[in-house]
Parts: structure tokens; C-alpha cells; sequence
């Protein structure tokens, strides 16, 4: 069995499933954070499965984008299961779940999630399934200037966009209501194809992937976020008296 964690917003979910099928998914809407309920709620999916961490076969985390301290929470509590239980982690983006279920459409697709400040992290998907720019944190305008032709609109940031959407593409425009349960679903499958497929995680590397700083303290910043550490500046030094 493959355990899956998702944290990446404020519904959050955990899933368990096996060579072929989800034998078990639970999402809930988190009012202040994941940290007093995600472990509870990995707890009672692997009693519902009669696993303990040791018998799993590895466990997959959604990571991000979405919320700084939500995202932490989830990759924190994947790594310390992997690691106790010696078993192998898998990270898969979550703008990747939120279009999974879209991608044999042939037809492009939009995936979103809400960022801030009236601007959405955004992944772009042609007919292909394959991404045809790198993921951006964007405006709705900046978006819909991109899109050419019909599109599939999914993730949970398409509920603030949707009448500009509509507006802009009319019937160009395939506008899907998020359902949070289907993310931790997609990271359940996605993650059990990437084990079967032997492509695993470094579980001393893997990060969470901002598109940008976290806002508090620090300027905007729309890049994903450098793994390491910062340089420290040197202090400024003021005149001699």
C-alpha cells in the first residue's frame, strides 16, 4: 500500500491504495492549519487499512504549490514517516494533480491554485498533456492572454477567476468546479505509478515548490524558491567619527 498526504491548501486529504485501485481517501477543510490534524487523520487511514507505517510501501506528498506553512506541515509529516518506517518518498507537484484528471481530453489545460493578491499559480498544459511553459504565478489578465482556442479550467483558483474566464473566452472556456477529494485521489495514483516506475525522492533533498516567498517579511518574489542557504549580507558600515 502507498499512503498519499496532500497539504497544499486549506482542504487537505490523506489516501491509501494499492497495485490497482484507492481503497481508502479522506479530505476536510482545515479552518487554521493541518498541524493537530493531519497526523490524526494518518493514524485512522491506516487503521482503516490494518497498516502500520512499517507496511507501507512508501508514501507520495503533494508538494505545492499553495500555502507556505500548510505545504511544511504536510512534507515534514511524509518525511518522518519515510524515514522512521525506511521506506521510499515520492513528491509530485500539486498544480500536476489538480489537471491529471484532464490531461487524455485532448484539449489544453489550465490548472490553478490561489496565490494572493488577486493572482493565481498557473500551469499550462497542451493538448499533449505536456506543459507548454514553466509554471507562474499570474495575474487573470496576464493569464488569459496566453490562451488560444479551447481550454479546460481546473484547481481550486478557478472559483475567483470563473466570470473572468467566461467573460474573456465564452464558450472557449471549459470552467470545472474543483472538488478538493479529487487532489489527494490524483496523488494517491500519480504517486503509486511513480513507485511502480522506481522514480522516488531523495528524502534528504526534497522541498517544497513556492513559485514565490512566502509574503510576510520578505518582497514579492514570483520565482520558485532556491533550495539552500542564503548568502548573509555583510552589515553596512556607517562613517568613521
Amino acid at each position: 500500500m502507498l499512503l498519499a498526504i496532500d497539504t497544499s491548501t486549506r482542504y487537505a486529504g490523506v489516501a491509501l491504495v494499492n497495485e490497482d485501485r484507492v481503497v481508502a481517501s479522506h479530505a476536510w477543510h482545515s479552518t487554521y492549519n493541518h498541524t493537530t490534524e493531519l497526523m490524526p487523520a494518518v493514524v485512522n487511514i491506516l487503521e482503516h487499512g490494518g497498516l502500520t507505517a512499517s507496511e507501507l510501501d512508501g508514501v507520495a506528498v503533494a508538494l505545492g504549490p499553495g500555502g507556505f506553512s500548510a505545504l511544511r506541515v504536510g512534507i515534514s509529516a511524509a518525511k518522518g514517516l519515510a524515514l522512521v518506517a525506511k521506506k521510499p518518498i515520492i513528491g509530485v507537484g500539486t498544480l500536476d494533480l489538480e489537471a491529471h484528471p484532464y490531461l487524455r481530453t485532448r484539449v489544453q489545460v489550465c490548472a490553478l491554485i490561489e496565490a494572493g493578491r488577486e493572482e493565481c499559480a498557473t500551469a499550462l498544459f497542451g493538448p499533449d498533456g505536456v506543459r507548454t511553459r514553466e509554471d507562474r504565478v499570474c495575474t487573470a489578465d496576464e493569464l488569459l492572454a496566453e490562451i488560444k482556442g479551447p481550454a479546460i479550467f481546473c484547481g481550486e483558483g478557478v472559483t475567483a477567476w470563473q466570470e473572468q474566464i467566461a467573460g474573456a473566452l465564452g464558450a472557449d472556456a471549459q470552467i470545472v468546479r474543483p472538488v478538493p477529494a479529487a487532489r489527494v485521489w490524483a496523488l494517491a495514483v500519480l504517486g503509486r505509478e511513480k513507485l511502480t516506475a522506481g522514480e522516488t525522492d531523495d528524502l534528504t533533498t526534497l522541498q517544497p515548490e513556492y513559485l514565490r516567498m512566502p509574503s510576510i517579511g520578505v518582497r514579492k518574489q514570483r520565482d520558485r524558491l532556491p533550495q539552500g542557504r542564503r548568502p548573509i549580507p555583510k552589515p553596512v558600515r556607517g562613517p568613521a567619527r
